[in-house]
This record gives C-alpha cells, sequence and structure tokens, in this order.
C-alpha cells in the first residue's frame, strides 16, 4: 500500500490523470511517466525553500499513484471501486492474484462486514400512522333527508377510526436484538393499545429464532415463538405459535410458511394457519426489474379468495409504478388500481382506488418517508357509482399536479440548490489546494510562454498601427516548447508552424513574456537570430 498523504491529499486525484497515461497502460507505459515525471519534480532540483516544497508534495502524489497502478490487486481494486476500495480494512488477508469477479466478491463481503458493524450500534425504527376517513356523505346522501335540517346542504365528513404504531430495534450482542413495539387503535369511538416485546437470536448462518411477549387492553397478554430455518439454498420455512390469553380463555394459533426459489425471480409460497381464523394459502411471487406479479389463492374459515395482481415499474428518475389487481372470495369481489411515484430522495407518494361488492369505493392515499409509513382509507360510497368511481380517479391525480408544480418542485429545486451551496462550500478547501498543486506544477514545469508577438514594433506615437504591424504567436510558440525549454534556431521565423509575415519587407522581431520558476521575463530577438530560452539552456 501506498504511504500515507498527510490531509488526505490524493482523494480527489485520478491516479491515471496524475501519471498522464491511459486506463489501459502497461506496466512498461507506467513505468516510464513514473521516471519521467519524478525528475520533473524531484525536490532535489528546487533552491527555492517554497517551491522545494510543492515540487515534494507533487512527488508524493505521483510516487503513490504509481505504487497503486504497479501493483496489479491494488490496480484491479482501484479500477472497480476507485480510492475508496482501497480504503476498505481486510485487504491485507486477502489472497492475492485474484480475478476481479472475485475482488468484487470479496469487496461486497468486507461492505457487508462493516455494515453489519454498524447497525449492531443503532436501532432500526420503524412506524405507521393510518387515518381512515368516511366520506360516504359526499355521494350516498338524500336530499330528502338533510333539506329541513339547518346546514343540511353541506356534506359530512368525519374521521372514524386510527391506528399508530412503532417499533425499534436493539442490538444487544453479535446474535442477540430486542425489539420494542407498540400500536394504539381507536374505531368509532372505541379504542385499545398493546405494547410487545420480542428477543432474537441468530442461532446460524441458515437460521433464527425468536420469543415474544406481549400485552393489551384489547387481546390480553401474549407468548409467542417464531423460527426461520434455511432447508437449502433455495428454500426456507417459518413457523410461528402463539397462546393469546383474554377473558374467554387461551386462544392457541400456529402459522407455517414454506417458500422455495422457482428461478431467479421468481418464489413460491405455501402458507397453513390454525386457529380462530384456519386457512391454507398459496402463492406465486414474480418481481422483476421492470414488473411485479403475484397470483395467491386461499381456502379457509371465514374467507375464500383468489387474487392476482401486476405491478409495472417505469424505468425514470422518480422510480414510478403503476398497478392493478382484482381479488374475488366468499366476500365478493374487490378491484383496485392505482400508482406511486417517488417526490423526494426519501419520499414516496401512492394512491389507489378500491372498488368492491359489497364494499363499494375506496380512495386510499399511502406515504412512505423513510421508514414512516403514512396510511390514508376514504371511504367514498357503499355503492358502485361511476362519479365517485370517476372522482377517485381524477381527483388525486389533479391534486397531485398542482402540488408537484405549486410545492415539490420549487422545495426539490431549493433542496438541489442548499446542496450545492454546502458542496461548494466544503469544496472550497479542496478547490484552494487544487489550485495550489497546479500552479506548482506550472511552476515546476519551469518554462510557460504568456504572450509572444511577431512582427514590427513602432514607436509610442504610432500604437495605433500596432495591431496591424504584429501578430500574436503565443500558441504556436508554447507548442515549441520542450522539457522546459525554447531554441529556435539562426533562420526566419516566418517559416515556424503557425506564423506569418504581416510585414513583408520590413525588419521583424519576436517579443516574448514567460514565466520560469515563479519569475517574470521579457526577450526581443531579431527575426534570423537564435533564441534560447531560459538564457542557460544548452
Amino acid at each position: 500500500m501506498a504511504p500515507a498523504l498527510e490531509d488526505d491529499e490524493i482523494d480527489n486525484n485520478d491516479y491515471y490523470s496524475l501519471l498522464n497515461v491511459r486506463r489501459e497502460a502497461t506496466q512498461e507505459e507506467l513505468k516510464g511517466s513514473y521516471r519521467r515525471l519524478c525528475m520533473l519534480y524531484h525536490p532535489d532540483k528546487h533552491r527555492d525553500p517554497e517551491l522545494k516544497r510543492q515540487a515534494e508534495q507533487l512527488f508524493n502524489l505521483v510516487h503513490q499513484a504509481y505504487e497503486v497502478l504497479s501493483d496489479p490487486q491494488l490496480r484491479a481494486i482501484y479500477d472497480i471501486y476507485g480510492k475508496r476500495g482501497l480504503d476498505v480494512e481486510g485487504w491485507e488477508v486477502v489472497e492475492r492474484k485474484r480475478t476481479p469477479v472475485e475482488i468484487r466478491e470479496e469487496f461486497e463481503r468486507l461492505q457487508r462486514e462493516r455494515e453489519e458493524r454498524r447497525l449492531q450500534q443503532r436501532t432500526n425504527p420503524k412506524g405507521m400512522i393510518s387515518v381512515g376517513v368516511d366520506a360516504t356523505d359526499l355521494f350516498d346522501r338524500y336530499e330528502e333527508d338533510y333539506k329541513d335540517l339547518p346546514g343540511g346542504g353541506f356534506p359530512h365528513v368525519e374521521i372514524n377510526k386510527m391506528h399508530i404504531s412503532q417499533s425499534i430495534e436493539a442490538p444487544l450482542t453479535t446474535t442477540d436484538t430486542a425489539v420494542l413495539s407498540g400500536s394504539l387503535s381507536t374505531h368509532n369511538g372505541n379504542g385499545g393499545g398493546n405494547i410487545n416485546l420480542a428477543l432474537r437470536r441468530v442461532t446460524s448462518a441458515k437460521g433464527w429464532g425468536e420469543v415474544e411477549f406481549g400485552a393489551g387492553d384489547s387481546h390480553g397478554p401474549l407468548l409467542g415463538m417464531k423460527i426461520f430455518r434455511n432447508l437449502t439454498a433455495r428454500c426456507f420455512v417459518t413457523a410461528q405459535c402463539g397462546l393469546q390469553f383474554s377473558s374467554r380463555g387461551v386462544r392457541p394459533g400456529c402459522t407455517t410458511v414454506l417458500a422455495r426459489h422457482l428461478d431467479k425471480n421468481t418464489m413460491g409460497y405455501l402458507q397453513w394457519r390454525w386457529g380462530t381464523q384456519s386457512s391454507m394459502n398459496t402463492s406465486i411471487v414474480r418481481d422483476t426489474k421492470t414488473s411485479h406479479f403475484t397470483f395467491a389463492m386461499q381456502l379457509g374459515i371465514p374467507h375464500s379468495f383468489m387474487m392476482m395482481s401486476y405491478q409495472y415499474k417505469f424505468q425514470d428518475d422518480e422510480q414510478t409504478k403503476v398497478k392493478g389487481s382484482i381479488k374475488s372470495g366468499f366476500f365478493g369481489t374487490v378491484v383496485e388500481y392505482g400508482a406511486e411515484r417517488k417526490i423526494s430522495r426519501h419520499s414516496v407518494l401512492g394512491a389507489t382506488v378500491s372498488v368492491g361488492v359489497p364494499q363499494g369505493v375506496s380512495l386510499k392515499i399511502k406515504l412512505n418517508r423513510a421508514s414512516q409509513t403514512y396510511f390514508f382509507p376514504i371511504h367514498l360510497t357503499d355503492q358502485l357509482l361511476p362519479s365517485a368511481v370517476f372522482y377517485a380517479t381524477v381527483g388525486p391525480l389533479i391534486f397531485y399536479l398542482a402540488i408537484q408544480r405549486l410545492i415539490i418542485r420549487p422545495y426539490v429545486r431549493a433542496q438541489q440548490e442548499q446542496d450545492l451551496e454546502k458542496h461548494r462550500e466544503s469544496s472550497a478547501s479542496d478547490i484552494a489546494r487544487k489550485k495550489q498543486e497546479a500552479e506548482s506544477a506550472v511552476s515546476a514545469r519551469c518554462l510557460i510562454i504568456l504572450n509572444a508577438w511577431f512582427g514590427k514594433f513602432v514607436t509610442d506615437n504610432s500604437r495605433r498601427h500596432e495591431r496591424a504591424k504584429v501578430i500574436d504567436v503565443s500558441v504556436p510558440l508554447q507548442c515549441l516548447v520542450k522539457d522546459s525549454k525554447l531554441i529556435l534556431t539562426e533562420a526566419t521565423k516566418t517559416g515556424l508552424p503557425g506564423f506569418y509575415d504581416p510585414c513583408v519587407g520590413e525588419e521583424k522581431s519576436l517579443k516574448v513574456l514567460y514565466q520560469f520558476r515563479g519569475v517574470m521575463h521579457q526577450v526581443l530577438s531579431p527575426d534570423g537570430e537564435a533564441l534560447r530560452i531560459p538564457k542557460q539552456c544548452r
């Protein structure tokens, strides 16, 4: 590994750019460029203390870049992940002579281990707030029921239920985790709550077990256990059993789920549930980059049903998804359709229209903000009214477009400008350092042509005609600089690349303003005479 540099000077530099080689450069090309730059930036070539310090910085940068790119394994890591890959702990114990694919796998393993260590030191909060709204008065009201009541012309919309839940995880050891969760619910003025504590232990790489204790005023104490186990590389099983204590006695329950990977993107599930609502369920879930499909069947008490859903994922920045589903059983038939979209970095907004018999028409709005979920089911009508379906579909769309244009876009734009300003402020020191390095590189290269003119130079009294007598040859002259030296032979300069005669038949001169080792110089050389810059070069 290359020696550490003060202030992490190499963080924002590209190693290939530092050595001025292509990314496919051979070891010989790397070695040749490294030797040339070492000779150019060697601190012993400079007597001035400031130039010596700057040259030493550049020399160290070049040396570190060569140390990485000349090592095949470090170069492979750098090509895949950049310098952040070299900073991951653990490479020193990794077997050398690995392929890029093996290096990528090893990097991901080391990253996972580091993330696991981080997760062990922090909680994982999750929460949900659900607010149910009864808006059936908008569509199911009868005029004769309201004409004699004060204010009867205004529909009545009320909140009829609420649910709040929250959970946090606290790692106790590397294998044990405590999960504390609680919830509060109310429906039409009646409510209750419960609190649960679960202790989870990872028994091996193939499974874990969990014991749960709960208490509440609506269901009574709860004692449960859950086990997860990988049977094979493609199959796993989950078993859960519990005892619910209440005034009516003890109610046992048990649930078992068997899952198997049918192919790379498809999972199959078999579920058996025994208790107050016994059932058997089978489902197939296929999830790809562009779609998500689910098919499920259930036979049980009191509900048996068949369900099919499909979701299409657009490949855009907002991660837009449209979905539809149909569910039919002993309870009736429900058709749902909707969409969701990412509205900010951490927020996803979705809306779903539910049309069913005998459920009626409902609109469900969901907002996911990081690990928190806000759910608003709005019941519009108990009947199948086309007007309710129309407003449930068009209303959220118009509302979203208005909010998007008036609130979300201005907010996101302001956030982007704020982030950009913070990035500029945080990068100010890096920009100053890079500017200093650039100036150091310019100084180390010794000779820089600032301005050069060729032609006839006349007196100040006729300065108005000077532009017509000379030409600017700064760029052509800079192209002739080699190894920090400019050497012109004893010949007319009108034949040089980029030169021409601006005043035929008149005496001409070459005037050069240049910088050598940070010091400004000026020279005037008649046409036809040899010119050497700097003077001591031979």
